[in-house]
């Protein structure tokens, strides 16, 4: 395989050359790479189409730069998954096709996977040319799509070694808490750091209430509307859920959780800088609506959402306060990151008022 001359001669985060080398020694015959391009809308993971020759196109998906957190962005595990669900469960992802673990070739270890027709959804404006009719035939597809992975036969697919499900609530509190303490220190080398008390009281609330031990469920770690590729036509569906970066087994009432926070509606008086607000169009489920439906997929009991919500909040929180740390570092590729820090203080509110309330709605 060769690299067309004309290609740019820096793509960040992608040593171009070495990257056509190795794809000649594992997709033998695929050809030349022709083009390639930041796919927009990460803030963690860095995700890259790959045009070679004829037009086919296939994704690479890598670590970002700058600041990365301890034990996250594993591109092995994201790869496993991926693979694993690829053999014939209910849940929709892309068919991987290679993983490279030799961090020499473009500097982090990443893997490939096909190229997926589909629509991110994100925006309002993204919601110009959704009927409601359309707008809840893709509620209920997500809904389904959050069931499947909570209903998946982790054993069955080779995925019973994936996490440790005992106690996983509470190593989610220790290990997002070690995250955000990384992040801290990543800020405070900038010379920006800020107060935020309500970190503090907020991880004391919810050390608190930690639930009991669930059953073992997969869960994607980061799941909403806007990691997943949509099709109208013929009928709304999710063509693929990705970002599998955060996927464990654990408690699956903690991807519902993160759901419902990243979940917009019309009447909400403040917006994250993350998410899909396009939720907040006519036609799309409320968050009760949402969390309803999934009840009647699942079976599962949902006495205290509240709990989950606001540790969505927390830990998300914490993904941002991350991100803001890269963004400070000035090691973040794309747009939108300086509103990044914003949320975090927005999101400790929001989990404080929920377990006041003890109510999500």
């Amino acid at each position: 395989m060769t690299v067309d001359a004309e290609l740019p001669a820096g793509v960040p985060g992608i040593d171009v050359p070495r990257l056509a080398a190795w794809l000649a020694r594992e997709l033998p015959g695929s050809g030349r790479i022709t083009a390639i391009d930041l796919i927009a809308g990460g803030r963690s993971n860095l995700t890259y189409g790959i045009t070679l020759d004829g037009g086919r196109r296939i994704v690479l998906r890598r670590p970002p730069l700058g600041h990365v957190l301890p034990t996250a962005h594993d591109m092995g595990r994201e790869y496993r998954v991926l693979s694993a669900l690829g053999q014939g469960t209910a849940v929709p992802v892309p068919t991987t096709l290679a993983f490279c673990d030799d961090e020499e070739v473009i500097g982090a270890r990443f893997y490939l996977m096909d190229f997926v027709e589909g629509r991110v959804l994100r925006t309002r404006e993204d919601a110009a040319d959704i009927t409601p009719e359309q707008a809840r035939g893709l509620s209920d597809a997500l809904a389904e799509a959050l069931a499947a992975i909570h209903t998946v036969d982790v054993e069955k697919v080779g995925l019973g070694d994936f996490g440790r499900p005992s106690g996983y609530m509470a190593r989610q509190l220790k290990r997002w808490g070690k995250q955000w303490d990384s992040s801290q220190e990543a800020v405070r080398a900038t010379g920006a750091a800020r107060e935020l008390p309500e970190y503090d009281r907020l991880v004391a609330r919810l050390a608190e209430r930690l639930p009991a031990d669930a059953p073992a469920r997969l869960v994607h770690g980061d799941f909403r509307l806007d990691n997943a590729l949509a099709r109208l036509e013929p009928r709304p569906e999710i063509a693929a859920v990705v970002d599998w970066e955060m996927s464990t087994l654990g408690d699956p009432l903690s991807d519902l959780g993160l759901t419902l926070v990243y979940w917009a509606e019309a009447a909400d008086a403040e917006q994250l800088p993350v998410g899909a607000t396009i939720t907040s169009a006519p036609g799309f489920l409320t968050r009760r609506e949402f969390a309803g439906r999934y009840a009647e997929l699942t079976g599962f009991d949902l006495a205290d959402l509240d709990f989950y919500v606001a540790f969505a909040c927390f830990k998300l929180a914490v993904i941002l306060e991350g991100i803001h740390a890269r963004y400070l570092q000035k090691a973040t590729v794309g747009e939108g990151f300086d509103q990044i820090g914003g949320g975090v203080p927005v999101l400790l509110d929001r989990a404080h008022r929920t377990l006041d309330a003890g109510s999500v709605w």
